[in-house]
Parts: C-alpha cells; structure tokens; sequence
C-alpha cells in the first residue's frame, strides 16, 4: 500500500519526504485554508519537486462544464498533479470528459459508498478516495466500504485504485492495507504517530545505559 500524506503545508511535506516513505499528495479546499494560501498552483509545483509523485488538487465548481474548465487549468500545472473531482452526478459528467484526455489524471473524492466507488471508477477515475474515517463519525463502518469496494475492483478487474481518505488515527492505515486499499492518504499529525511507540524509546534508552557501562 502506498502512503500518501493529506495535507498542504510544505514543511510537513518535506519533514515526512525526508522520511523516504513518501510517495504522494492530497490537498483539498479546507486543507489549503488551513495552509493559509489560495494559490493552488504554486502549492502543487512545489509539492510536486519535493515528491515527485501523484500531487491532487481540487476544483471548486459544482456544475460538469465549470469542473472541466478547472481540471484543464489544474492539469497543466506539473507533471504528476491529479485533478480531484466529487463524486456527483455532475461529477461523473466531467470524469467522463477528463477521462479521454492524455493527462486526464483523476482523483474522485467524497465517497462513502461502494456503490459511489463503482460509478467513478466506471467514469474513468483513475482513483477513487472512500472517506472512512467520516463514515465512522457518523456511526458507519468505513472499513466496511474499502473491503467491498476491494472485492468488487478486483472480481471485475477494474484498473481504478482505491485511496482510504480521512485517515483519523494510525490503526485506520492498518485496517486499511488488511482491507485491500492501494493507497492511504493521512494527515501529517497521524503519521507521525505511527513512527512512535513506548518500547521503542525505553529500548533506546537502555542500549545507550548499557553501552556507557560497557565504554566507561
């Protein structure tokens, strides 16, 4: 499974990609609210030379023809961006259309249902992002929605690959790989906490111990 990180504040997209586990970007709306900046293509570009990887962003319209307009913009701005688009009846309409593209790299998000899932990746979504960890809040099984969506991409052998999005703490990313997610895309806090652990710092402590008796 590879890991991606959910946010778009640049010192945390270096800090995890000197890691070398790095291997993508999500951004949306919200995030880049709480990054501070409206200037989605400057973000992208400099996510992209730090990754080098899938980097997504997300329109804003609501309608088919202004999401089109968007990602023909959106995805112009490097190499590796993906254009993220909700899925919506109007959704669909503009996957359909970015699908046939040559770079039409698409990133459907806002899904909570495999029966959403299947609708995108039928559109031409080259990934599809179940939001699990919403589903949890609300009293759902978001698990439960990667395992069926899993089984159902890989009975019909559907090339789309599944993102387990809204990633709420490090036990989600474990369920996620077990469940069949090709992808988990998690936000810079809960990273972090899936490097720490108790025992590895008492171990620390006690190899240094031991070593100064030894070294004197």
């Amino acid at each position: 499974m590879k890991l991606w990180l959910d946010t778009a504040k640049i010192e945390e997209i270096r800090e995890i990609a000197s890691w070398g586990v790095l291997e993508g970007v999500t951004t949306n709306p919200s995030l880049m609210a709480r990054a501070g900046t409206a200037d989605r293509k400057s973000v992208a570009r400099t996510i992209d030379e730090i990754v080098g990887g899938p980097v997504s962003a997300e329109v804003i319209s609501t309608d088919a023809e202004g999401m089109i307009e968007e990602a023909r913009e959106i995805l112009t701005w490097s190499p590796h961006v993906v254009v993220k688009i909700p899925t919506t009846e109007e959704g669909l309409k503009a996957m359909k259309e970015i699908s046939k593209w040559e770079n039409g790299r698409i990133n459907a998000t806002l899904i909570f249902s495999a029966n959403q899932a299947l609708l995108a990746a039928k559109a031409g979504a080259t990934y599809v992002s179940v939001f699990i960890g919403r589903l949890d809040d609300a009293g759902q099984d978001g698990m439960e929605v990667i395992r069926e969506t899993a089984a159902i991409f890989e009975l019909h052998d559907i090339p789309a690959e599944i993102v387990a999005a809204s990633i709420r703490h490090p036990r989600h990313v474990i369920e996620a790989a077990i469940s069949g997610a090709h992808i988990a895309t998690i936000p810079y806090a809960v990273m972090k906490k899936m490097i720490k652990h108790p025992l590895t710092d008492v171990g620390i402590v006690r190899f240094l111990e031991d070593w100064k008796k030894v070294a004197g």
